[in-house]
C-alpha cells in the first residue's frame, strides 16, 4: 500500500470520526488502522478491535524499543499511538487504510508520510461538540472540561490538514460522502 491508499481520519471528541469511519465501511474496503493505548477499556469495547489496551509500563518499553511509530501522550494522561507492526499489518492489505489520530498524530505522521491525506472532522460550532459530549453516558463535567479544553487547543492545528469535514447535526450521510469522495479523488489521481 502506497501512501495514497492510507488516509487519515481526525477530529475532536464529538466530531463524529468513528461514526464516519463506520459509515465509509459499509460503503468501501476499508481496514483500520488499531491504535494502543494506556487507558482502561470501556465497557463494550473490545481488544483487537478497537484498540490494542497495554499498561504505560509496557508502552515506555514500547517507545524506548523502537516498536511505536508515532504516540502522544494525551490530556487524559494515558499514551495513544500507533505501532510500526500495525502500520505494516495496514500497509499489507489491499483495502483502504484509515488511520484515526489526534493532531500530534497527524504532525508525526506527515512528517513520516509526506504526502498522506489528512482529513479534519468536525461539527459546526464548539456548542455542538460540546452538546454531544454531554449526550454521552456516564460523563463528569471534568470529562467534559477536560475534553472542551483539549478541543480549543485541537482547532489551534488544523493547518496541518488537508481538508476539513463539517460533520453537521443529524447529516452524518452528508459528512460520511463527502469524506468517500476525496478518498475517491485521491485514489484515482
Amino acid at each position: 500500500m502506497s501512501n495514497n491508499q492510507l488516509f487519515i481520519i481526525s477530529g475532536p471528541s464529538g466530531a463524529g470520526e468513528d461514526s464516519i469511519i463506520e459509515g465509509l465501511a459499509e460503503r468501501m474496503n476499508i481496514n483500520k488502522a488499531i491504535t494502543t493505548t494506556t487507558r482502561k477499556k470501556r465497557d463494550g469495547e473490545v481488544e483487537g478491535v478497537d484498540y490494542y489496551f497495554i499498561s504505560k509500563e509496557k508502552f515506555r518499553e514500547n517507545i524506548d524499543n523502537g516498536k511505536m511509530a508515532e504516540y502522544a501522550e494525551h490530556y487524559n494522561g494515558n499514551y495513544y499511538g500507533i505501532t510500526k507492526e500495525e502500520l505494516y499489518r495496514i500497509q499489507s492489505n489491499e483495502s483502504v487504510g484509515i488511520w484515526k489520530i489526534d493532531y500530534k498524530g497527524v504532525e508525526q505522521a506527515k512528517k513520516m508520510f509526506p504526502g498522506i491525506i489528512a482529513i479534519f472532522i468536525t461539527a459546526e460550532s464548539l456548542e455542538v461538540l460540546e452538546k454531544r459530549l454531554r449526550m454521552r453516558s456516564n460523563v463528569t463535567e471534568q470529562y467534559i472540561n477536560e475534553r472542551m479544553t483539549y478541543t480549543k487547543n485541537w482547532l489551534d492545528h488544523t493547518d496541518i490538514y488537508d481538508y476539513t469535514v463539517i460533520n453537521k447535526q443529524n447529516q452524518l450521510d452528508n459528512a460520511i460522502s463527502d469524506v468517500e469522495n476525496i478518498i475517491n479523488y485521491h485514489l484515482k489521481n
